[in-house]
């Protein structure tokens, strides 16, 4: 009950220099509401990131050519390409924990369709991709294994190169004509969106990666090998199976590839959203400190006001903690009010700054505790002091006090 009377007493206090004690909250409101908003923003750009680099696939081993020498001449990552269907084949059969497998090749090339033309990626594909990729269709169907096997002159398109071939008919069944060659349009992918690569996913032709090999680029390697795991925790082993399974059927010989996980990509990607979330929360937790600064400030000049009526309640049996516990309190009262205005003023703007603005925001209860309890933390470590000064003053020397 001696809180609770505390507290209405520190309330009575407050409320008799109302203006100042707006003025002192300000700081808290301002802290709160910086640290809210900046943590909403860090999460909203963490969360979009995460969102982008999904829409590559889930649990995705990527093998890639790696580099080459010839003369002294030092060729980069890509350049020794030896990777084979063959290759491919072989990791879906004997590592386990693998769901699907695709062997890709990749170009960009001029292609036409109802006598309009556009240059796009073009991708020779296995069947699989599409669930490598988590990848639906918006209609038609995906080209199967007896097309890859007859290097059929079939195609899977994306929604941009939809709309730019075949602006007012429907590509199902049109003809795609890829190097003057007629490709039949089978199925239209779903939008994606831009990668987080910043590439338009959607501008896309896909075909069976045998027809792109033997009759559009004329190659006889892979650009590269996507391995689909079973689940997240299966990919570390599965990334360590592959590269010792491709370096054995290389005998021994240099690695002229790369095995790289989607993991590393979304841990590398993530963590500078992290850093940054972390680095605008910091700055914005000064605010807090000199918020909690301003408390100390105006409670040591309440202290100083208040100096007689600590010596009348002493003088009348109220004992040092009690005068402690009392501006304690009115300390922590300060703080609490302007966090709980900060988080108000913190999601509001956090609301306005995603509504106005293309960048995303996500704010979290948990956000909103930290920022809470913190505030009410920092109330309890800059009132201290000026209660204990409170409560160490001698009461004759208080009632002396004019």
């Amino acid at each position: 009950m001696r809180i609770f009377a505390s507290l209405r007493i520190a309330l009575r206090a407050l409320r008799r220099n109302l203006m100042r004690t707006l003025l002192t909250t300000l700081g808290m409101i301002i802290g709160v509401a910086a640290v809210i908003a900046a943590i909403s923003i860090g999460n909203g750009a963490k969360s979009q990131v995460e969102g982008r680099i999904a829409s590559l696939g889930q649990n995705v081993i990527s093998v890639f050519p790696g580099s080459s020498t010839s003369g002294g001449s030092r060729g980069g990552w890509g350049s020794a390409s030896t990777l084979t269907p063959e290759e491919a084949q072989t990791i879906l059969n004997e590592v386990p924990g693998v769901v699907a497998v695709s062997s890709e090749v990749r170009d960009r090339q001029q292609v036409m369709g109802a006598g309009l033309n556009w240059n796009t990626q073009i991708q020779g594909e296995s069947p699989d991709y599409l669930s490598v990729r988590s990848w639906g269709l918006a209609d038609g169907v995906m080209f199967t294994e007896a097309d890859v096997k007859t290097a059929a002159k079939v195609a899977v398109i994306g929604k941009t190169v939809a709309d730019k071939l075949f602006p007012d008919v429907d590509p199902i069944g049109e003809t795609l004509r890829i190097r003057n060659m007629p490709f039949k349009i089978l199925g239209i992918l779903k939008s994606k969106g831009v990668s987080f690569f910043g590439s338009d996913q959607d501008d896309v032709v896909i075909i069976p990666y045998t027809s792109a090999m033997r009759r559009v680029m004329g190659r006889q390697y892979l650009s590269a090998i996507l391995i689909e795991a079973a689940t997240p925790d299966q990919m570390p082993r599965i990334q360590q199976a592959t590269t010792d399974l491709l370096q054995q059927r290389r005998s021994g010989r240099e690695p002229d590839f790369t095995v790289r996980s989607q993991l590393e990509l979304a841990e590398a990607a993530t963590s500078t959203a992290v850093t940054m979330t972390w680095l605008i929360g910091a700055i914005a937790g000064i605010s807090l400190i000199v918020g909690g600064i301003g408390i100390m400030n105006i409670m040591l000049v309440s202290v100083r006001e208040r100096t007689r009526e600590i010596g009348i309640r002493m003088a009348v049996g109220a004992r040092g903690n009690d005068i402690l516990l009392q501006f304690l309190i009115e300390a922590i009262t300060l703080s609490a009010i302007g966090g709980v205005i900060g988080i108000g003023v913190g999601v509001g703007a956090s609301h306005i700054i995603a509504a106005n603005t293309d960048w995303p925001t996500l704010t979290s209860p948990t956000a909103i505790a930290v920022a809470f309890v913190f505030s009410a933390a920092v109330g309890v470590f800059f009132g201290f002091y000026p209660a204990r000064k409170a409560a160490q003053l001698d009461p004759i020397e208080a009632l002396r006090y004019e």
